[in-house]
């Protein structure tokens, strides 16, 4: 797993060895972001091929693969699914289950990502807080992938640059689309509507509401980076010994359960 660096507030200055190479914007007050319920996605790929379909031909396109059909496929991914199985856990009295982890970029607050550019090709923007990449600033030196603990960056290697999600940035903003489209194309694409898009700045949004409401978690807090993306954490499952009580502390324990499984996920 890439080592991070520690987060940099706004308004840092530029080079000198071992000091952020890209300033931070002030933090925004709008912070648009993805919600997404592990209890309801089942791991389909629908965001991932719905995200690769709409990119490819976006302001971040071409998406390229390499060998598409051969013995060792690569290629460049905004989102990946990830399937794991996990162990009973007897403290919660939860049993054992896959867990389906979408995984993209997070759009922090103090993104590592960012802060190590050494040509401002990554940057955050101010007015939503939306983390992207200036293509043709970009070198490809890598750096922003090493500095990203959650493994968000993609290097095209036809290309030659970094790519990552861009929350749709060119859809959620197009006045040529109707109102309900202007979502990212993955939100749009989930069939069981585990991933919702908003502004999780606002505390009065419907999806800052759904947070709070289920408990939502961040990834990794504790390296500080501030992610916005957040993951509500699958309900309780009963173990089938018929003692299991629905109203005890393993719902209330459900989120820290995740948050925890996450971890030792993303930490591997």
């Amino acid at each position: 797993m890439p080592r991070a660096r520690p987060p940099v507030q706004p308004g840092a200055s530029t080079p000198a060895h071992g000091t952020p190479m890209t300033a931070l914007p002030p933090p925004s007050k709008k912070k648009l972001g993805l919600v997404i319920d592990l209890d309801t996605c089942v791991g389909c790929h629908a965001c991932a091929t719905s995200c690769k379909e709409w990119n490819a031909g976006g302001i971040a396109g071409p998406l390229t693969d390499e060998r598409p059909y051969g013995k060792d496929p690569q290629g460049v991914w905004f989102n990946r699914v990830h399937s794991y199985e996990l162990e009973a856990d007897a403290a919660t009295q939860q049993p054992a289950q896959t867990l389906h982890f979408p995984r993209s970029c997070l759009h922090c607050e103090t993104p590592a990502c960012v802060t190590v550019c050494p040509t401002g090709a990554s940057y955050k923007r101010a007015e939503d807080g939306i983390v992207l990449v200036d293509e043709d600033k970009c070198i490809g030196c890598k750096l922003c992938s090493w500095a990203c603990p959650y493994g968000a960056r993609e290097f095209s290697e036809v290309e030659g640059v970094m790519k990552k999600c861009t929350l749709c940035v060119d859809r959620i903003y197009n006045e040529n689309l109707d109102e309900v489209d202007r979502q990212p194309a993955c939100v749009q694409a989930c069939p069981t509507k585990a991933r919702h898009f908003g502004d999780l700045g606002d505390p009065d949004s419907d999806i800052s509401k759904l947070v709070l409401d289920r408990g939502g978690v961040a990834l990794m807090p504790e390296l500080g980076y501030a992610p916005v993306n957040r993951y509500l954490p699958p309900r309780p499952r009963r173990n089938g010994s018929g003692t299991q009580d629905a109203t005890s502390d393993t719902e209330i324990n459900a989120g820290s359960l995740t948050q925890r499984w996450l971890n030792r996920i993303l930490k591997r």
